[in-house]
């Protein structure tokens, strides 16, 4: 089952949508493989963002990630992180189509909601920097077979 990292950002925080974004993510039937509050520091931001720390906005970036502790979650599913990428909307809340979380919550491209891995290999990588192997679990809830038919499994395993 795949599994990718969701960071429910100060933004999310700051404005009590912790549990609606949450809800959304349940709803849709992806399982929560671990979950924990932590407080960020450039440090860790620092290699999360690597690809944008050269950018002028970094600095914001840092100061709007540490306002708040966030929420870190390792979500699990069937194309997780392909779900995630498409219920969380476009980077700029302003032009993210309704019906996604930064479309209907989000009024920025910084101040977003959450962060959400953009691919199985950097979810891989970003779980190992939030996660410790043992705060991630490996079960099935009891509505698995539900979401989930046969065939969405069997596909998976070729």
């Amino acid at each position: 089952m795949e599994k990718t990292l969701v960071i429910l950002k100060p933004s999310a925080v700051q404005r009590a949508l912790v549990g609606k974004v949450i809800d959304r993510f349940q709803q849709k039937g992806l399982t929560i493989a671990g979950c924990k509050m932590m407080q960020l520091d450039e440090s860790i931001l620092r290699e999360h963002y690597a690809h944008l720390v050269d950018r002028p906005f970094f600095p914001s970036l840092v100061e709007s990630m540490t306002v708040t502790p966030v929420i870190v979650m390792c979500l699990e599913g069937v194309d997780v992180v392909a779900v995630v990428r498409a219920m969380t909307g476009a980077t700029n809340s302003r032009v993210a189509a309704p019906g996604t979380i930064r479309g209907d919550l989000g009024m920025s491209g910084q101040e977003n909601i959450v962060h959400a891995s953009d691919s199985p290999e950097s979810a891989e990588v970003e779980l190992k920097r939030f996660f410790k192997p043992e705060e991630i679990f490996d079960y099935k809830t009891i509505t698995f077979t539900s979401i989930y038919a046969p065939d969405d499994l069997r596909a998976k395993k070729q």
